[in-house]
């Protein structure tokens, strides 16, 4: 079960990653009314994710396996897309935002069952932090998007 537990840690590495520079390229392009609270909120999750990213790789190292690191590694192992346009309006971004962290929060989960029935607590109890800091910015993303009180 260790090297199956390997295997999703390097892929929520991979999309942990992508999912990192999607927001930061969000957050170097967004225009328009929103600006700066996007370009706000956009820094404040791209930073926690690069937190995370090393968090990852240093538990795959914990579980005596390298940690992959390269584009090419992350862009085979990740099943969240990059954004390659330019150019997107806000709620373009936010959607595009929303679906790769559907896809983190996704597999994050099914890293947390693994470990949890091979009782690796420690990678469960990681998979459920961040899960948890996930679908948070997910709310704040969606309440982005929301006209209720306009």
């Amino acid at each position: 079960m260790k090297d199956s537990i390997i295997k999703l840690l390097e892929q929520n590495l991979a999309e942990t990653y992508t999912q990192e520079l999607n927001i930061q390229k969000c957050h170097w392009n967004v225009e328009g009314a929103r600006f700066h609270a996007l370009h706000v909120m956009f820094e404040g999750q791209y930073k926690v994710l690069f937190e995370y990213v090393d968090v990852l790789a240093e538990r795959i190292r914990a579980l005596e396996a390298y940690a992959p690191g390269s584009f090419d590694e992350f862009t085979k192992l990740s099943d969240i897309q990059q954004i390659k346009e330019k150019t997107l309006d806000a709620d373009t971004m936010i959607h595009r935002l929303l679906d790769g962290y559907k896809i983190l929060v996704q597999n994050l989960g099914k890293t947390a069952e693994l470990a949890s029935k091979s009782g690796d607590r420690e990678t469960e109890d990681m998979m459920v932090g961040q899960i948890e800091t996930h679908q948070k910015n997910m709310w704040m993303l969606r309440s982005m998007l929301s006209t209720k009180g306009h």
